[in-house]
């Protein structure tokens, strides 16, 4: 149905390489990433930092086209997704990503929106994709 890319080029190795994102539609241009942006204060993303978008994006489009397709018109939701990098072994496994959700829309009540926000937290497709544990918080009103 949709496929999308990104291009990641490391220039060096380990601790000492450089890298860049890239990806058509110009959102990430040869954006840096390194050793340095993932575990430390580098300015630059890392995969963590990117996954983390990619799923607070995904849940609340999920959540808001329900909403939609269930007759409202009209609201606010703002996710954050924090998203965990554990040590596994001698390498590294994302265990987490816990969103946390602010939601106003006239005409829902509390329970309806817990409905709806815990049906896009199980459907959404980058929820899908994770091997991780997810957990969702959220205030309402």
């Amino acid at each position: 149905m949709t496929t999308r890319t990104a291009t990641a080029r490391y220039e060096g190795l380990g601790k000492d390489g450089k890298g860049r994102l890239t990806a058509p539609s110009g959102v990430l241009d040869g954006t840096p990433y390194s050793f340095n942006t993932r575990f430390g204060d580098e300015k630059g993303t890392n995969p963590e930092e990117l996954i983390a978008a990619a799923h607070a994006g995904c849940f609340t489009m999920a959540l808001s086209f329900a909403l939609a397709g269930a007759g409202h018109t009209d609201g606010t939701l703002e996710t954050t997704a924090k998203v965990t990098l554990d040590k596994d072994g001698d390498g590294f496994k994302v265990t987490r990503s816990e969103l946390d959700l602010n939601g106003q829309v006239p005409g829902l009540s509390a329970e309806e929106f817990d409905r709806f926000a815990q049906e896009a937290k199980a459907n959404c497709p980058i929820s899908k994709l994770l091997n991780a544990d997810i957990s969702l918080t959220h205030r309402f009103g």
